[in-house]
């Protein structure tokens, strides 16, 4: 089993080596029948195919460029030219003048083309730089900071309480005149009026002004007369 395994071939391989042997005696022909007779003559195909090689090598190794693909192209032409020159199109007996000058001026092209391409400077490849190694600051600074406290709540602020309302004095005999309200009273009672008429739309009663200022009836009356 082993041996037969040996012995395989692969048919792609077979008709590579036999569509490069038609072509290299295509050009060997018709390098004979431009006038290069002798080793010469052999030594053509070898110049074509190897200036075919070199320039696929180009573009699979470093990618498409303009350099490869133009001698590449060059070669490609020379090897056709010369399979279909020699299918008959052309009088090998006598070839024209042109194709004695292309053949002639090949050597040169040849050689042109191969040093361009095994000489030509790469594209530099930029390396990106190493990281530099962390220091134990840059460490120290990558931690997470502590998480921090907790502030402690707020004591819940005290509601203004609410004075009791003060047990109604005796009723002042008529005589007595009004009395006098501070400043500072009648301010209060007109914010608490404000209020109420913004809650309700209505303007405060003289018993509610008393229950909210905590003042006695005389007293509130006094103040229900100073905001009307």
């Amino acid at each position: 089993m082993a041996g037969r395994h040996g012995l395989r071939v692969d048919a792609v391989l077979v008709q590579a080596v036999i569509a490069g042997a038609l072509s290299f005696a295509h050009l060997h022909d018709l390098a004979a029948a431009a006038g290069q007779d002798g080793w010469k003559a052999w030594a053509y195909p070898v110049s074509v195919d190897l200036l075919l090689v070199a320039a696929w090598r180009r573009l699979r190794s470093e990618g498409p460029s303009r350099l490869a693909w133009c001698w590449f192209l060059i070669a490609l032409f020379a090897s056709l030219g010369a399979n279909v020159a020699t299918a008959g199109f052309l009088d090998l007996t006598d070839p024209p003048a042109l194709l004695r000058l292309g053949i002639a001026g090949w050597p040169a092209l040849a050689f042109l083309g191969g040093t361009l391409l095994a000489h030509s400077a790469k594209q530099p490849t930029t390396e990106p730089p190493a990281p530099a190694p962390a220091t134990a600051t840059d460490i120290a600074d990558d931690r997470e900071p502590a998480p921090e406290p907790a502030p402690d709540p707020e004591p819940a602020t005290a509601t203004e309480p609410v004075p009791a309302p003060v047990d109604e004095p005796a009723a002042l005999p008529p005589a007595d005149p009004v009395p006098a309200v501070p400043a500072v009273l009648i301010d209060h009672a007109r914010k608490v009026a404000a209020d109420y008429r913004h809650r309700t739309g209505a303007p405060i009663d003289t018993d509610t002004l008393r229950a909210r200022l905590g003042v006695p009836p005389h007293l509130a009356d006094a103040i229900a007369a100073q905001l009307a």
